[in-house]
């Protein structure tokens, strides 16, 4: 079957619903194509239970909850879905970049006249730390992100990392969790300063270990389950703590696929932007969210909300450059006037 539409967005986490809704205000249709059998993107699939704190107007957010806020918003505006689809071709059909042709993995065709690109970091997995065995223990008593919280509940809980990830699960595990330590090669963290003041006050308080500088030397235990973490300095000394289970946080192993044959602007793996309009260096095509890139670019999922907005609105004049737009702002116009 081949589809028609205005603009077809590769990705369905938080900014590509989000751009669902621009795109929606100014009366473009969307498809959504999404290799995950669900929309959310890493927000869902990896950390459906991590707190977010710089969503405006929430003071804390799930990533969970956000995610059906924002497919809550997109639902008045029609959009189709098609999860459990990569996109492996596109063509161009014309010279302006205003037509173009779409294939996914499942065999879908769809024509469109422009592109949104909000793939995050592409297909990812945890980077894992080099431990022997390690194998044996994932799944079970060694994760890489967390999608129940309260599994951790009662238990002692290693956290291995420096990021806003280890920094953040291990303030919120220290709630409910026999133990947190906290496991870093330096005694300063990569997160957000309030997190990591948090985090120091936590610790001084004896709510939580900090164990720096150190990193991870081996694991001990029985069949699947963890029992010790062995924790080497950088001098040298040995520690050793009680494990339940390990949680380590060292990122993810980003891979763009078909992405990168597309004959993009590529810079390390991120696709260069005009910040002004998220248009790429082809005619048509615009990348949003984590997955572009441009300079003094702020990583924030605010920031991919507001590049979602500054697509759709480049894309409608793209397409009709001699229409004058009389855009009004949602609290007059309303979302079901699309």
């Amino acid at each position: 079957m081949t589809y028609q539409t205005d603009v077809v967005i590769i990705g369905a986490g938080p900014v590509g619903l989000f751009s669902i809704f621009e795109c929606g205000m100014l009366r473009l249709k969307c498809h959504v194509i999404d290799a995950l059998d669900s929309v959310g993107g890493q927000c869902a699939a990896l950390y459906p239970e991590k707190p977010i704190y710089d969503i405006p107007a929430y003071p804390k957010v799930t990533g969970a909850e956000l995610v059906e806020n924002l497919y809550q918003q997109c639902l008045p505006f029609n959009p189709t879905f098609h999860l459990g689809h990569q996109v492996t071709h596109i063509e161009q059909l014309d010279e302006q970049g205003k037509s173009w042709r779409i294939t996914t993995s499942k065999g879908t065709i769809i024509e469109c006249q422009s592109i949104i690109i909000a793939a995050g970091v592409g297909a990812f997995g945890p980077n894992r730390p080099p431990l022997a065995n390690i194998e044996q223990f994932e799944g079970h008593s060694v994760h890489y992100y967390v999608k129940k919280r309260d599994q951790f509940k009662g238990k002692h809980v290693v956290i291995a990392g420096g990021g806003d990830s280890a920094v953040d699960w291990a303030i919120s595990l220290s709630e409910i969790a026999a133990r947190v330590s906290v496991v870093h090669r330096r005694a300063k963290f990569r997160a957000a300063p309030e997190s990591e003041v948090r985090l120091n006050e936590l610790a001084q308080q004896k709510a939580i270990d900090l164990v720096t500088p150190y990193q991870l030397e081996a694991l001990e235990g029985v069949a699947h389950q963890l029992e010790k973490v062995v924790v080497k300095s950088m001098d040298g000394e040995i520690k050793v703590l009680q494990a339940d289970c390990l949680l380590a946080f060292f990122g993810l192993s980003m891979n763009l696929g078909p992405i990168a044959e597309w004959g993009l602007g590529l810079e390390r793996s991120h696709i260069a932007i005009n910040p002004l309009t998220a248009a790429t260096n082809r005619a048509g095509i615009y990348a949003i969210g984590d997955i572009a890139t441009y300079s003094h670019k702020l990583k924030l999922i605010l920031t991919g909300f507001g590049e979602a907005a500054q697509a759709a609105h480049a894309i409608r004049h793209f397409l009709y450059p001699d229409e004058i737009i009389h855009f009004e702002y949602s609290t007059t116009k309303g979302v079901h006037a699309a």
